[in-house]
C-alpha cells in the first residue's frame, strides 16, 4: 500500500496530516484504499534563511524598488560578535554594507548599512541623517536624544538601517553641498533616498530571515533626519508604523532661507557678538525669564512669555542697561545697536516676497532669548558641539570661514551648488526675501525640500508620530515645528490629531545638545507602547544628562509648559504641572 502520510508546511511548521486529498482532509482518518490513490500534493517551497556570509555579493534587482534605480548590491556582510553589557549591550548581528545604483551613471550611488541581529524581534528602525547628510548614521546607536539606561534599537532586537542619502561628503562633512550639481543626487537628498534605502534594506532583511514582511517599521531622526522622518510617513505611509521626529527641518527650503537671513544679519559690520557678549545676553534673558515658570532653576520653561517680555534694547542686567550707551560698541559689558539689530532679526520671521512652489510664505523666527549662542567659556565637553551648531567662532564673510556659524557654511554651500550652481558666487549677496533672478530656482528646490503637511493616509493606517523640539534651538526654529503641528490640527481637528500625534517642547534644549538641559527621553518605548499595545503616551518624563545630571521634567503636550508647583524637589518632574 502506498504511503498515506501527506506532509504540509503551514507557517514554517511541518504537520503530518491524515488526509484524503491535499491537507484539507474529510475528517476521516482512515488510510486511503488502493482503489483510491491520493493525487500528488502541490506544495510551495518554503524560503530558507540566508546566512550572513551568503548575503555578500547578493544583487537587489531593480524590480525590488518602487522608484527608478539600476538595482543594488550587498558589498560586504560579516558577523559582528556581541559586546558590552546592560543597556549598552550590542548583540551579535550581521553587519551589511550595500549600494543602490543610480539611473544617471554620473550620479553618486546611495550607500547604506543594515544591522541584522541574530535574535530578531521582527521589527525595523531606520535612522535619519543631519545637515546635508553625506555619511551613514551609526546603525548600532540609539534614537535621537535616547536615554543611556535603555537598550538601543539593535539591543532590543530590531533590524536597523540607514544611508548617506545618496552622496559621499567631502571634508565639509554634513555641510558639503556640492552633490546638488547632479539632479538625481539632489532628488535623493530631497527624499527619494529614503524610499530606495527602505526598499533595499527590507529586501535584504526578508532574505536574511526568510519572511514575507517586516512586522513593524519605525523611522527615527533629528534635524534633517526629522524632516526625513516626516517625509517618509507623508510620501510612503504604507511603509511605516511610526516616526520619532526631533527638531525637524520639515520645510527645509524655507528653513534655509530663514537661516540665510540670520547669516546676512550677523555678517553686517559690528553685528557679530563675541562669546562674552553671548554670555551677557544669556544672563540678561535668564534674569528676566527664568522665574516665569514659578522657580529660578536655570531654565526658561515659559518661552512664549519670555519672547514677549524680553527686549535687549531696554533690558537691565545687574543694574546696568544691556544696550551700550549711545549704541556704539563699548566692549563685552554691553551690546551695540548693530548686535541688537542682528539678534532681533534672528528673533523675527523671514518673509518671502516671491512665490515658492511648495506654498511656504515665511520661515518662523528663532527663540534666541535664553539660547546658548556659543558660550565658549563653558567647560562642558558638550560646549564645542553647541558652539559649532550655533554661532561658531567667526563672523560670516566672503569667502566663508569654516568656523563661521553652522548655518552660514551650510547656506554658502546651498546657494553656490543648489541655487546658482556657481562655486564662485558670493552667497551673502543673495537676499533670501527678494532673491531676484534666483526666485524660480529656489521655488523649484522647495518642491524637493519642503515636506507638505498631509498625514491623513498615515493616520488612516494607524501610524503614530512623536514630535519633540528644544525651546532654544537657533538652527531649526522651534516655532516652525509649532506651525507644523498647528497646521495638522487645523486640517484634521485637534481630537483627530491627538489620536496619532504627540508634540513636546523641552525647555533649555538647543539643537540636538545642550549644556543647560541635555534631554534624554525613552521615545522608542513610548512608540512601542502606542503602536503595538494601543497605550497612548501619558505622563512622559524627560531627563537631563548635563546641566543638572539626573533632574527630570514632565513632557507637556503642546502648548502646555512645565510650571513649578510651589513646593517639592525642583529637580523632580513630580514637582511640576503642565500649564497653559
Amino acid at each position: 500500500m502506498k504511503d498515506w502520510k501527506v506532509v504540509c508546511q503551514l507557517g514554517g511548521t511541518t504537520l503530518v496530516a491524515f488526509a484524503l486529498s491535499g491537507c484539507g482532509g474529510s475528517g476521516n482518518d482512515s488510510p486511503p484504499s488502493e482503489a483510491s490513490p491520493v493525487p500528488p500534493v502541490a506544495t510551495t517551497p518554503v524560503a530558507q534563511p540566508v546566512s550572513c556570509a551568503q548575503l555578500a555579493g547578493k544583487a537587489i534587482p531593480p524590480s525590488a524598488f518602487r522608484l527608478s534605480t539600476s538595482g543594488g548590491v550587498v558589498t560586504t556582510a560579516s558577523v559582528v560578535a556581541a559586546s558590552g553589557t546592560g543597556a549598552a549591550a550590542v548583540p551579535e548581528h550581521c553587519l551589511v554594507n550595500g549600494a543602490v545604483m543610480p539611473v544617471d551613471k554620473t550620479a553618486p550611488e546611495i550607500r547604506f548599512r543594515v544591522a541584522l541581529p541574530t535574535n530578531w524581534n521582527t521589527k525595523a528602525v531606520m535612522f535619519g541623517g543631519g545637515g546635508f547628510d553625506g555619511s551613514i548614521p551609526n546603525v548600532t546607536a540609539n534614537v535621537p536624544n535616547g536615554p543611556v539606561d535603555k537598550p538601543t534599537p539593535l539591543g532590543r532586537g530590531y533590524a536597523t538601517f540607514a544611508s548617506d542619502s545618496g552622496h559621499q561628503a567631502n571634508a565639509l562633512g554634513s555641510q558639503d553641498g556640492a552633490f546638488a550639481l547632479n539632479e538625481e543626487a539632489a532628488r535623493n537628498f530631497g527624499g527619494d533616498a529614503i524610499k530606495k534605502t527602505f526598499d533595499a534594506a527590507t529586501y535584504i532583511t526578508k532574505m536574511r530571515y526568510a519572511v514575507d514582511k517586516v512586522q513593524k517599521a519605525y523611522f527615527a531622526g533629528g534635524s534633517t533626519g526629522g524632516r526625513e522622518a516626516l517625509a517618509a510617513i507623508t510620501r510612503w505611509p504604507a511603509d511605516w508604523d511610526g516616526a520619532i521626529a526631533w527638531y525637524p527641518a520639515w520645510n527645509d527650503a524655507a528653513a534655509l532661507l530663514g537661516g540665510h537671513r540670520m547669516s546676512r544679519a550677523l555678517a553686517q559690520p559690528g553685528a557679530y557678538p563675541s562669546p562674552a557678549k553671548r554670555q551677557l545676553l544669556f544672563n540678561a534673558a535668564m534674569a528676566t525669564c527664568d522665574g516665569l515658570d514659578g522657580v529660578v532653576d536655570g531654565l526658561i520653561s515659559h518661552q512664549n512669555r519670555c519672547n514677549a517680555l524680553f527686549d535687549p534694547s531696554t533690558a537691565i542686567y545687574n543694574g546696568s542697561p544691556l544696550r551700550c550707551a549711545g549704541g556704539s560698541d563699548a566692549g563685552d559689558t554691553c551690546l551695540s545697536d548693530a548686535q541688537i539689530t542682528a539678534l532681533k532679526t534672528i528673533n523675527t520671521d523671514t518673509r518671502f516676497n516671491f512665490s515658492l512652489a511648495s506654498g511656504e510664505t515665511h520661515y518662523s523666527g528663532y527663540n534666541v532669548w535664553g539660547a546658548d549662542l556659543g558660550i565658549t567659556s563653558n567647560p562642558s565637553p558638550l560646549q564645542p558641539t553647541v558652539t559649532f551648531l550655533a554661532l561658531g567662532t567667526s563672523q560670516p564673510a566672503t569667502p566663508m570661514p569654516r568656523t563661521a556659524p553652522y548655518v552660514s557654511v551650510l547656506l554658502d554651500q546651498w546657494i553656490k551648488y543648489s541655487v546658482t550652481r556657481d562655486p564662485n558666487f558670493d552667497a551673502l549677496s543673495l537676499d533670501p526675501e527678494n532673491p531676484g533672478p534666483w526666485a524660480g530656482r529656489i521655488s523649484e528646490l522647495s518642491t524637493l525640500l519642503d515636506t507638505r503637511v498631509d498625514l491623513a493616509p498615515f493616520a488612516a493606517k494607524g501610524g503614530k508620530l512623536l514630535l519633540a523640539h528644544g525651546t532654544v534651538d537657533v538652527l531649526v526654529s522651534t516655532r516652525a515645528t509649532e506651525e507644523y503641528y498647528q497646521r495638522l490640527q487645523s486640517q484634521m481637528g485637534p481630537s483627530e490629531v491627538d489620536r496619532f500625534v504627540r508634540y513636546y517642547e523641552v525647555p533649555g534644549l538647543g539643537h540636538a545638545v545642550s549644556t543647560s538641559f541635555n534631554a534624554a527621553w525613552d521615545s522608542l518605548t513610548a512608540m512601542e507602547n502606542w503602536s503595538e499595545k494601543a497605550i497612548a503616551p501619558a505622563s512622559e518624563v524627560v531627563a537631563d544628562t548635563a546641566g543638572v545630571p539626573g533632574r527630570t521634567r514632565p513632557l507637556c503636550d503642546y502648548p502646555k509648559w512645565p510650571r513649578y508647583n510651589g513646593s517639592g524637589n525642583v529637580n523632580l518632574a513630580a514637582s511640576f504641572t503642565c500649564a497653559n
